[in-house]
């Protein structure tokens, strides 16, 4: 069953290649949706896939890209939007 998470990961998390990075591992899990660094140094990512895959990205969400130090994530479950693809948006 898809499900849809709006995740916000806070730390070291912009200019780190942590959005670069979250798009390669969407792709590669199959992961559809987007990240984008916020005004307040977070990265917002909202993501659709099937609870295998989410499960995944997520655990890597929790790590992020070698430079990267992850401090605090939040996930909220809502309703499936049925993006398309995975999107690094500025």
């Amino acid at each position: 069953m898809k499900r849809h998470y709006k995740i916000k990961v806070s730390g070291k998390v912009q200019g780190v290649f942590y959005r670069a990075s979250t798009k390669q591992i969407a792709d590669l899990l199959g992961v559809k949706g987007f990240v984008r660094n916020e005004p307040d140094e977070t990265v917002y990512i909202e993501a659709e896939a099937e609870e295998e895959a989410l499960i995944k990205f997520v655990q890597w969400v929790h790590h992020g890209p070698e430079r990267a130090e992850v401090k605090h994530v939040s996930i909220n479950e809502h309703d499936v939007i049925g993006f398309d693809v995975f999107e690094s948006r500025r």
